[in-house]
């Protein structure tokens, strides 16, 4: 019986083939081995991200959402702003800075369990909630100076204020003239018809200031500067 002629040609494609076929296998495991990875990684850069998110929230910058209508036409419902914190670590507070601060009443005082408050920090960090222990408004008299209110005006240091903000239709009650306090600053709502503010509360001081609103993020629509 003859034996077939030997063929380099058949060895080499064959030796070829088993190369492509292992690093093809090779790179399935590898691909492999990266998905479960990632899927082990996952939740750890998740914390990693919210806790970054929190100190940035702390220290930084926080994404403050309007709950009410009381600061319209500036602010809308659902408008979130993003709120510097160190804002007024480098430059002095001024009449007309749209600023964020604890409420005098110290918040509604509902009890919550650790896991409650971890889930409203998050959500706070991430601007899905508003802090229920902090208002927005806009700072209308500084240290030293007198306001009143006759005729629907305001009257800052005996002179009428400017104010180009506001919506039209707005009503107000008159109140007798009162110098703020050292340390204090005055403080309304641009919707005066419905905003909590220093007509009902007195002056803030200025230590429970927690920052000044910068810019509006969200929505697209309304991105801009305050």
């Amino acid at each position: 019986m003859e034996r077939a002629p030997f063929d380099l040609a058949d060895l080499s494609a064959s030796h070829e083939a088993m190369s492509d076929a292992r690093v093809e296998a090779g790179q399935r495991a590898e691909m492999e081995r990266a998905k479960r990875s990632f899927w082990r990684e996952l939740p750890i850069l998740m914390v990693a991200a919210l806790l970054i998110a929190m100190l940035i929230k702390t220290f930084l910058f926080q994404a403050f959402f309007i709950p009410s209508g009381s600061m319209q036409e500036t602010l809308d419902i659902n408008d979130r702003v993003l709120v510097s914190k160190q804002a007024f670590r480098i430059s002095d507070i001024e009449r007309y800075d749209v600023i964020v601060f604890d409420a005098p009443n110290g918040g509604d005082g509902r009890d919550e369990n650790l896991l409650q408050a971890f889930g409203r920090n998050v959500a706070e960090s991430l601007g899905l909630s508003t802090p229920r222990t902090e208002f927005i408004k806009r700072v209308i008299a500084l240290p030293g100076d007198t306001v009143e209110i006759q005729d629907n005006r305001v009257l800052v240091n005996g002179e009428l204020l400017p104010e180009p903000y506001l919506r039209p239709g707005f009503d107000m009650r008159d109140r007798e003239q009162i110098t703020v306090p050292d340390g204090h600053v005055w403080v309304m709502g641009d919707n005066r018809n419905i905003s909590d503010d220093s007509r009902n509360f007195g002056p803030i001081e200025i230590d429970s200031i927690v920052g000044r609103a910068v810019v509006i993020v969200w929505p697209p629509s309304r991105w801009g500067g305050l």
